[in-house]
């Protein structure tokens, strides 16, 4: 399979999971990093970047982060850097599938195989990997570039998904 049949799916790297955000996380700066590194080889192989990026509900009410015109909700400045091009997916759902255009994005895209990560890694981070419509992909999470709230929960959430998809450090990857 070729690199341009790739592309790289970066979930949720937005202010409100970093310090002084509403709801930080555990090992943003390590996490944030590697992010900034794979984007940087996917740029270079010309694999596509798409950033998905969490807007919360608002009819749901006040979500306690990701509101709509929050700075919390903004994507993190180095990842808009680092993919100055990338198309962005709003998604207000923990399957970045549901309800948005990330699948006709991959498909004009001629996308076939999908590199994942993010931040929560038990959360939105799975929840993609493992949708019904990624089935038709050939789909890896980026451990390396995925982090939660804690390394514990990191650990479990991968374990538990990697039965159903494979676990590859972005190195790599891409």
């Amino acid at each position: 399979m070729s690199d341009t049949n790739k592309a790289l799916l970066v979930i949720d790297l937005q202010n409100d999971y970093f310090p002084g955000g509403k709801f930080p996380l555990w090992n943003t700066d390590t996490t944030l990093a590697n992010v900034e590194g794979a984007i940087q080889k996917a740029n270079e192989k010309n694999i596509p970047v798409i950033i998905i990026q969490h807007i919360a509900n608002e009819e749901m009410g006040i979500s306690p982060f990701f509101n709509k015109g929050t700075e919390g909700a903004d994507n993190h400045e180095r990842i808009i850097k680092a993919a100055p091009n990338a198309k962005i997916i709003i998604k207000e759902f923990a399957d970045s599938f549901e309800q948005t255009e990330l699948e006709s994005t991959l498909q004009e895209l001629n996308v076939n195989e999908l590199l994942v990560c993010g931040m929560m890694t038990q959360n939105c981070v799975t929840h993609t990997a493992i949708s019904k419509k990624a089935e038709k992909y050939k789909v890896s999470i980026l451990p390396d570039c995925c982090t939660t709230v804690d390394e514990m929960i990191h650990n479990i959430a991968l374990h538990a998904v990697s039965t159903r998809v494979s676990l590859i450090p972005s190195n790599e990857a891409v």
